[in-house]
């Protein structure tokens, strides 16, 4: 009977190790979820792993591949142990996560506005108010100005509080 188990695999070769497994006839699962970031001054959605260094794999150890040959495949260091024996995983946390994975809103690349571009905030503290883009504060927020009291203050806000 076929079961799950978890690999844990060289820093940056998950893929490398779910091509060489996948290449040997196991089912392999690397959950991967996109992310939001600001690339060059660009909005984008990259996916990134769920859980770093880690991949499912899927195979019945009794009709073969051995866990020697599993353990023994480009890219992976060992199973996930409790003991001697690698620890079995749940299926239905596999398929949990991969419902989940399948759900994800998938935003459209957006560019951010111009320096000095009116923008109006749409949540958080400050909705409602137009603001002015100053610049970008990272990967998710964006610095804005905001007219108090006849005076511009720089504010720190998220971007998906933004009318872009």
């Amino acid at each position: 009977m076929k079961r799950w188990y978890l690999l844990y695999c060289k820093r940056g070769e998950q893929t490398r190790a779910k091509m060489h497994l996948e290449n040997q006839g196991l089912a392999c699962y690397y959950p991967e979820i996109s992310v939001e970031k600001i690339v060059r001054g660009k909005r984008q959605s990259v996916k990134e792993p769920l859980f770093p260094s880690y991949v499912f794999v899927k195979f019945d150890y009794e009709q073969g591949p051995s866990f020697t040959t599993v353990r023994s495949t480009r890219g992976v260091v060992d199973f996930i142990r409790f003991g001697s024996h690698p620890k079995e995983v749940n299926g239905d946390l596999i398929f949990d996560l991969q419902s989940i994975e399948q759900c994800q809103d998938v935003a459209d690349c957006a560019e951010l506005p111009d320096k000095g571009e009116s923008v109006r905030v749409t949540g958080g503290q400050f909705a409602g108010i137009e603001a002015i883009f100053h610049e970008a504060d990272g990967e998710a927020r964006s610095i804005m100005l905001v007219n108090l009291i006849n005076k511009q203050i720089p504010v720190s806000i998220d971007n998906k509080d933004l009318d872009i």
